[in-house]
């Protein structure tokens, strides 16, 4: 059983081009569901039916989960993915002929409860791109990073594989490589490129190892950043600049998008920078715009 998944996710990786974060992703899921329907006596997918995947997932509702402080049931997020990566797995077995029939077609996704993107408020980005004095070589990469993510909208994955050939400071610009291997050419802006341009010339090259990438941001051994080593790094540095929010790891990408609407950019401009398929997904931020412009009013009218 575990054969087919493998197949499925050799697909995700050199046909379809999705990230190493979506592999993993549904690499987790799709075990989970490998592991119990095997402890329930299933040998191979074509013995599973609706019914059965039906029964999994009634199973996964009801199972609790730890998480600090408290135990809870799983949530409807999590069920939604585990739901979509079961529809994926089947639409791609019986379109390659690995399975006669798909059984997962008839699962309904749950409703997703929306959460707005959280962000930082001007005064907040003020303090966390403040530089920290004396400078070293990880400060100056720490200043790079917040100041290119916050420039550009650039997801974390995007931070931590940008290389040096991609940097274009003389027209102000970055090529990205986004989801599913898409290009995309998004300003950086002068404040960004004079903290980069700083970290490169005084901060890199006190970094860089025989071994080095070409990755434009380098950790203390000369390597590239892991995902989770990189946020790491970020939050620490939020710690260190007296921001008091817990940074979650799209909040200076959500706070990109939104300060840049609440200053009358197109939503289409903000759609191409940010690299979103859909206009759907990019509309989110008009909702946070519209929240803090109600806050403001409420906080400040006085008939409000």
């Amino acid at each position: 059983m575990q054969a087919l998944v493998e197949d499925f996710l050799q697909h995700l990786r050199n046909e379809r081009g999705r990230s190493e974060r979506t592999q993993l992703t549904y690499a987790a899921l799709l075990g989970k569901t490998v592991a119990w329907l095997q402890q329930n006596g299933f040998t191979n997918w074509e013995q599973v039916g609706l019914n059965d995947l039906t029964h999994y997932l009634k199973a996964e509702q009801s199972r609790l989960v730890k998480i600090p402080n408290t135990t809870r049931t799983l949530s409807s997020s999590t069920l939604y993915l585990e739901i979509a990566s079961l529809r994926a797995f089947f639409t791609y077995c019986e379109t390659e002929g690995l399975l006669t029939r798909n059984v997962a077609e008839n699962l309904s996704l749950p409703k997703r409860r929306e959460q707005l993107p959280k962000t930082l408020t001007h005064e907040e980005i003020l303090q966390l791109l403040d530089p920290i004095l004396p400078s070293t070589p990880r400060t100056l990469c720490d200043e790079a990073v917040l100041e290119l993510a916050y420039a550009s909208g650039l997801r974390l994955s995007e931070l931590r594989t940008i290389r040096l050939e991609q940097l274009h400071f003389e027209t102000g610009f970055v090529n990205v490589i986004g989801k599913g291997n898409k290009e995309r050419v998004v300003p950086i802006g002068s404040r960004a490129i004079e903290a980069i341009e700083h970290y490169l010339q005084a901060g890199r090259p006190k970094l860089v190892g025989p071994k080095s990438p070409g990755v434009v941001f380098l950790t203390q051994r000369g390597t590239s950043f892991a995902q989770s080593t990189l946020w790491l790094r970020i939050k620490q540095r939020a710690a260190k600049s007296g921001v008091k929010r817990n940074i979650s790891p799209h909040m200076l990408r959500h706070s990109f998008a939104t300060h840049l609407l609440e200053h009358d950019a197109d939503l289409r401009v903000i759609q191409e920078m940010l690299g979103h398929a859909s206009i759907s997904t990019t509309q989110v931020y008009t909702h946070v715009s519209g929240r803090r412009l109600r806050d403001v009013h409420q906080k400040f009218h006085p008939r409000a």
